[in-house]
């Protein structure tokens, strides 16, 4: 389990709290009785992006932490209800003040080389994320900490200085790491970045850059091999092919797009061959302003545009309708969002009457606003290969031209997007999605003091009160005290829209019929993958001498 945000490549994400949530649904699949379980074969899952590295408190791209969440573990992780259970840890006392932590953990967990796994390993990993040489935009977290102790191989104890609500859950996946292999190195320069070593129920075997990464279950996995001999990431960038790919049978698994999922799959060879799924994910699209770009100072631009754009069109067209229009950083549904905040309904006059206040206006006739003596033209840039965020574009690109703004739109490969152009902050607007933690502290986004390279606040937004609310919101254990802490911040942003949050997706993934024990959970499909197997019958894959 992680305490996370990432950004998304794919429609992936865990959720927050499930009230009022649909049921995941899915297809008939003919012949899925009850056989017993059984080793052997191999899943490949398709994927639009490749990792960026796999150490997880350094990756922030959804693609790594996919695959880093098969191999590494962290001490606590969700259940199937979304309540908090043990993972490496196997308990845990806190005591009444919520300041300390004592976590009890698991004895006999091996590393994939063959080494105890003990508390001077999660002590390692502690001290390597607050280390100010880690780039690691998760780091936030862990300074929280006033002290960390490791009494013995088997408890690990934190004192934290004030209260701190997300304590507990933010010690999922991002801190264990392997002391015996990483200490007095630099970690950005360790193999692990590529060939990681970890606790979890797969092992890297090999990485074949731009075509795929191979697992190999680790036998010695503390609850258990997985049934599943292989799962193998295939990197496919354009989902087209990604889907051509699955009907040939060249792939098990993918993310369906809408289109995919409404139309392309609803016939006799998808329903007898595969299982679909569509769930609410925490997951939203939005295009993100550079605040630091004179064109988007003002907020009454901002507004303007939020007010030109139709976001139940984009929700109808984009996504079929399996999705809904997002209106702050939280879905609807849950307990830190807020249904009352400011909505910019499609109003074409009110965004031609900001622009005007501001001072744009058409003066020499060619249909774009000037002002000053230049017109108002900016570049939308997007990752390739997610045509959702790219015919999001285009639906924004024509929409604004009815305003007077010209649009462009760019897509780039997804390392160049993230490392060159949202790291640098060489962008005018991007649209990008989040997945959010369980939690809703969002202070990586938001705060203003989260502004460096690799950290998550790239658009350079900065309000005071906003700071103070999300120091306010972490800082109580208090649910209704939290609850108007982001209630306040949702209806700030949604005033100053330094995001237009456009829509919240359902993930829509489909998987080959053969593989039986997957049960659809509030969490999603693949948080019991290591118990996913296939009949020996319907085994189509052996394992490699």
């Amino acid at each position: 389990m992680r305490k996370i945000i990432v950004f998304c490549l794919l429609l992936f994400l865990l959720a927050t709290a499930c009230k009022g949530r649909p049921k995941a649904v899915m297809t008939p699949l003919p012949g899925n009785g009850a056989e017993p379980p059984e080793y052997g074969d191999a899943l490949v899952e398709g994927t639009i992006g490749e990792p960026s590295n796999l150490i997880p408190m350094l990756a922030g791209d959804a693609a790594s932490h996919s695959v880093s969440g098969m191999i590494y573990n962290g001490l606590v992780k969700y259940d199937t209800d979304l309540s908090v259970i043990g993972d490496l840890a196997e308990s845990w006392d806190i005591s009444p003040d919520g300041l300390v932590i004592v976590f009890h953990l698991r004895k006999g967990v091996k590393w994939a080389d063959g080494v105890e796994f003990t508390s001077d390993d999660v002590m390692f990993g502690f001290k390597t994320i607050i280390d100010e040489k880690t780039p690691t935009a998760y780091k936030e977290d862990f300074l929280q900490v006033k002290k960390a102790e490791a009494p013995d191989k088997y408890t690990f104890k934190v004192t934290y200085g004030k209260p701190f609500a997300p304590a507990l859950t933010s010690w999922g996946s991002l801190v264990v790491l392997p002391k015996h292999l990483l200490e007095g190195k630099d970690i950005t320069k360790s193999d692990m970045v590529r060939n990681p070593v970890g606790l979890g129920p797969y092992k890297l075997s090999r990485w074949t850059p731009g075509q795929e990464l191979i697992l190999d279950s680790y036998a010695d996995y503390f609850e258990g091999r997985p049934y599943i001999d292989k799962y193998v990431y295939r990197v496919i960038p354009d989902s087209a092919t990604m889907f051509l790919e699955l009907q040939a049978g060249g792939i098990d698994m993918m993310g369906l797009t809408p289109v995919q999922y409404t139309k392309q799959t609803e016939n006799e060879f998808y329903r007898t061959n595969f299982r679909k799924f569509r769930y609410p994910v925490f997951s939203y699209t939005h295009m993100a302003f550079n605040l630091k770009h004179p064109l988007f100072r003002d907020k009454r631009i901002r507004q303007a545009i939020a007010y030109a754009i139709d976001k139940s069109e984009l929700v109808d067209v984009v996504l079929y309708g399996l999705g809904s229009p997002a209106t702050g950083p939280y879905v609807p549904n849950t307990w830190p969002y807020n249904p009352d905040v400011k909505k910019y309904g499609y109003d074409l006059e009110k965004a031609k009457q900001l622009l005007k206040e501001a001072g744009w206006s058409d003066s020499d006739g060619d249909g774009i606003l000037d002002k000053d003596g230049l017109p108002f033209t900016f570049t939308i840039l997007t990752n390739m290969g997610n045509n959702l965020r790219k015919n999001t574009a285009t639906i924004i690109q024509w929409r604004l031209a009815k305003i007077g703004i010209r649009v462009e739109i760019k897509a780039l490969e997804w390392s160049t997007f993230v490392n060159e152009f949202i790291d640098k902050r060489r962008f005018e607007a991007v649209i990008i999605g989040w997945s959010i933690g369980l939690d809703p502290d969002q202070y990586d986004i938001w705060h203003s003091s989260k502004t460096k390279e690799k950290e998550f606040n790239f658009i350079g937004y900065n309000n005071p009160e906003v700071d103070a609310l999300l120091e306010q919101g972490r800082r109580t254990f208090d649910l209704e005290k939290r609850k108007k802490a982001y209630f306040r911040i949702q209806e700030i942003l949604a005033d100053e829209l330094p995001y237009i949050f456009l829509y919240v997706p359902d993930a829509t993934p489909i998987v080959h019929a053969r593989f039986r024990g997957i049960k659809p959970a509030p969490i999603g499909i693949s948080y019991n993958q290591p118990k996913w197997y296939v009949p020996k019958r319907l085994q189509r894959h052996g394992m490699e001498q």
